[in-house]
């Protein structure tokens, strides 16, 4: 019979003979399938390093998840090839070291081995190739199939001249081949199988047990306590209109409780009305032999929780085509709406036990007299009105609520006392304090640790805190601090195989200077492979706060208008001016403004010009000749071109009115940086300047979030 493969043979005859003989090990080794897949999957990845001159950067292993990892974000593939990519390697790993022997996984591999080989053609060898529908090669009743030695050899020949090919290529624009990859990607088919392999990679990790090939109702998986299991193809009663009985794609249960019913679809099916009709159906239909596994009923659905799900990551401009789709069905006022992320178990079950008209009406009989007791947190009046402004904003239900404070007005403190309200009267279970920079995490952990509030107690003492380091939340976990990048890392960056945050994780955000977050995207994209983002309709910043499903408190001291779009109006506003003229802030001097014919005229490159330059990939200096005139203005300096005599001019300058070596009570002059190398810049400068005065090695130092704390950009 004629491989599947076969449309390869023209192009790629070694991508050929080992798709072929991953067909026929199928029935008869699925083990041997495996690992040509993984093969098959690694020659991919090769193939396209070579053919597109790609280099490994010098602080990465050369291995293959690195290289998918790299092309995934250099976006020479998109997020559901390099899962894939990421199945097959991982396929190929297990039946290579543990001799794993799944014929179900191997049929549910194989197809999409054959997708990837599909788009690969497409990109690089016929871009005229038209997909074509797989099937699975029929099993037969001749013998086993076992390579010889000549099929080794003849396997090993065509490889290598595919190799060749590609070495020999003449690498296309990166640009150029973006957008092949992405006009191949947008026309791959993809199948509900594959749907249903996401979904599994999806669901395990927010932390439930799911894979089905193996935790399917047919083959024997049954609820048991002390596991979250997602178990496949459960079976239900015919629904009207249906003579045939129906199967739930899968099962959600808590121990032994059934808690939702999940439906997938192919890719390109809008799922938004899969809640209204199949799910709901569902829901009615569990047997009477199932009874013993019910929470409840609710009017006519005997299951809580709903969701339908096609493997698109949620875009919020084409919410019916993307997302997950999810319904609460315990009251009937409860309307469909799509999450960015799954639960987890613990999101659901704390979803079971939440009751908001509760909480709400415990933090109305809150007083609020023990925030301004003089042994304790002691608030201002204007902190006491910032509080108690977001107390009605929640209590009528707001999803948002901005604070405008004025810097130096004491936002942490009034956020610990926010907090420790919305604790004490159990409105929120679990909060997140969200940072954009490390220094402000370390200082609301300071806070969270130091301040007292009641009984001479810290929050730290009376609830558990997840800091900095911390990556996940626990059951007993009360406040996380994390960082916008850190969190970001998590959900956006990691592996198919790693525990991620799921979107029930927090039932309440605080956002700390969230004026920064429309500019967060310019800042990101200097990190360079990082924090490049794959998807075209929102900043990664927004991404990150639409992903959880909680309540969003945001603080700034300058709302601009992106905050105002995110947030809404400001519910409570005290102003510098207020502030200084309550008597809580001094008022600034006028400002001394330098002036250089560097900064009023800028720099002026001409094309054929020899410029040095990092480059990022090695970390060395390389030197380039411009094929087109530059100029840079000042606001340009120091981040995007390094000019030392400017620096020098300017540092100069400020040193006269400078004494690092006066008395502590003098006071401590900070000079900001624009990037960290130009803080060493800085830094190595002023040392030059007053090698001659015999100052302390301290008086002159570097504070930025690459020391003192460590690299915590890891975090």
């Amino acid at each position: 019979m004629a491989s599947g493969f076969s449309f390869l043979r023209t192009q790629f005859p070694g991508l050929e003979k080992t798709g072929e003989f991953a067909e026929r090990y199928l029935y008869s080794d699925s083990n041997s399938c495996l690992f040509k897949l993984g093969l098959l999957c690694e020659d991919i990845v090769n193939k396209m390093f070579d053919f597109d001159n790609i280099a490994m950067p010098y602080q990465m292993k050369d291995t293959l998840v690195n290289k998918i990892r790299l092309l995934e974000n250099e976006e020479y593939i998109t997020e559901d090839l390099a899962r894939i990519m990421h199945r097959l390697r991982l396929g190929g790993n297990e039946a290579r070291h543990e001799g794993t022997d799944s014929l179900q996984k191997a049929k549910l591999l194989l197809p999409q081995a054959y997708s990837l080989c599909e788009w690969f053609m497409q990109v690089y060898g016929d871009y005229t190739y038209q997909p074509k529908e797989y099937h699975l090669p029929a099993e037969q009743a001749e013998a086993a199939f076992a390579e010889t030695a000549k099929d080794k050899a003849e396997e090993a020949r065509l490889r290598k001249q595919d190799n060749e090919k590609a070495q020999q290529a003449v690498p296309v624009p990166q640009q150029e081949r973006r957008k092949a990859n992405l006009q191949a990607a947008n026309r791959r088919p993809k199948t509900e199988a594959e749907t249903r392999c996401l979904i599994d990679e999806q669901l395990r990790q927010v932390g439930w047990d799911a894979d089905t090939t193996v935790l399917r109702y047919s083959k024997g998986c049954r609820p048991a306590k002390g596991r979250n299991l997602a178990i496949a193809e459960w079976p239900t009663d015919k629904v009207p209109g249906n003579e045939e009985k129906g199967y739930a794609d899968y099962a959600l249960f808590i121990g032994e409780k059934l808690v939702g019913i999940i439906e997938a679809k192919k890719w390109d099916t809008d799922i938004s009305s899969v809640i209204s009709y199949q799910c709901k159906d569902y829901a009615r239909a569990v047997r009477k032999c199932d009874a013993e596994y019910l929470l409840g009923q609710w009017q006519d659905f005997k299951v809580p929780f709903v969701f339908a799900a096609n493997g698109r990551p949620y875009v919020q401009q084409l919410q019916i085509k993307s997302g997950i789709w999810f319904a609460d069905l315990r009251q009937s006022g409860n309307m469909p709406r799509a999450m960015a992320g799954w639960p987890s178990p613990l999101g659901l079950k704390e979803m079971l036990q939440e009751n908001t008209a509760e909480g709400n009406a415990a933090l109305d009989a809150l007083p609020y007299d023990f925030l301004q007791d003089e042994n304790g947190l002691h608030l201002r009046d204007y902190q006491m009105k910032a509080v108690q402004a977001v107390d009605n904003a929640v209590r009528c239900g707001k999803r948002t609520a901005l604070l405008a404070m004025a810097t130096g007005t004491g936002k942490t403190r009034t956020v610990l006392g926010m907090i420790y309200r919305f604790l004490k009267a159990k409105r929120f279970k679990r909060i997140l304090f969200l940072v954009d920079r490390n220094a402000l995490g370390v200082q609301a952990q300071d806070v969270f640790k130091e301040v007292k509030l009641e009984s001479l107690q810290t929050l730290d003492q009376i609830y558990n805190i997840k800091e900095l380091t911390d990556k996940l939340i626990d059951a007993e976990t009360a406040v996380h601090v994390a960082t916008v990048q850190g969190m970001m890392k998590r959900i956006m960056y990691a592996e198919s195989e790693d525990r991620i945050p799921a979107v029930s994780d927090y039932d309440l955000i605080i956002i700390d200077e969230a004026h920064r977050g429309y500019i967060l995207d310019k800042e990101m994209a200097e990190e360079e492979q990082l924090y490049r983002d794959q998807r075209d309709y929102q900043s990664k910043y927004r991404y990150v706060l639409d992903y959880f499903n909680a309540v969003k408190i945001a603080l700034t001291a300058t709302p601009a208008m992106q905050t105002t779009e995110i947030f809404g109006e400001p519910v409570y506003t005290y102003t510098y001016r207020e502030a200084v003229l309550d008597g809580y802030l001094i008022d600034h001097d006028a400002p001394h403004q330098l002036t250089t014919k560097l900064s009023e005229q800028g720099i002026q490159l001409k094309r054929g010009d020899t410029v040095k330059y990092i480059n990022k990939q090695t970390g060395e200096l390389d030197t380039a000749y411009l094929d087109d005139d530059v100029d840079f203005d000042v606001d340009q300096f120091n981040r995007k071109v390094i000019v030392p005599e400017f620096n020098r001019a300017v540092l100069a300058e400020i040193a006269k009115n400078l004494y690092p070596d006066a008395p502590e009570t003098y006071g401590k002059t900070l000079i900001y940086a624009a990037t960290d190398t130009h803080a060493d810049m800085i830094e190595s400068i002023l040392q030059e300047l007053y090698a001659k005065d015999n100052l302390d090695s301290d008086a002159i130092m570097k504070i930025t979030g690459s020391v003192a704390n460590g690299d915590q950009k890891k975090i």
